[in-house]
């Protein structure tokens, strides 16, 4: 038994979701987004509540039924609140700023990085050292946070680069004389 697969997803307030075949719609106040459940799975909307079943007790179908309803549940949170994360730059002279559609990064490199953002996702950057991702599709904006990260991850020994905020670097000793 699926533990999360089997907890119905109750559907917040102004959203509203239909199933057509194997695809789900949710429209919410942000937005509509859609998935297409494979057909191991069986989606019903009742009311406000959607759940998931699956079809059959074979191993890919337990797979598809925990996935299924999480996948669901991210899409009702992402048209009614969002997702968003929020990296921090630490070091001497890493900076960022939003020009336009494209965030200018300073990460003492000998050029500026220039990031386009994509379609669907919104950067925002208050503070020279604050990056703030937010969007409707879960996926989209953790991927486009790891991009920026990974042009210039933290390093163990000054903790300079990008990180999440909250995130915890292990630290290093540098070399003993």
């Amino acid at each position: 038994m699926s533990r999360i697969g089997k907890k119905p997803v109750e559907l917040p307030a102004g959203v509203t979701a239909s199933v057509s075949g194997q695809t789900v719609e949710v429209k919410g106040p942000k937005g509509t987004r859609t998935f297409k459940a494979t057909d191991d799975v069986t989606i019903t909307v009742d009311g406000n509540v959607v759940t998931v079943e699956p079809r059959g007790k074979s191993k890919r179908a337990r797979q598809q039924w925990g996935m299924s309803r999480t996948m669901v549940a991210n899409l009702a949170t992402g048209v009614s609140e969002g997702f968003k994360k929020e990296l921090e730059l630490s070091g001497v002279g890493y900076r960022a700023q939003m020009q336009g559609n494209v965030l200018n990064l300073s990460l003492g490199y000998s050029h500026d990085v220039k990031f386009e953002v994509p379609e669907g996702v919104t950067v925002t950057s208050a503070k020279p050292t604050e990056i703030l991702v937010e969007g409707i599709d879960e996926q989209q904006v953790g991927q486009v946070a790891a991009n920026i990260r990974a042009w210039r991850k933290p390093e163990p020994y000054k903790g300079k680069g990008i990180k999440y905020k909250g995130e915890y670097i292990f630290r290093k000793e540098g070399k003993k004389k």
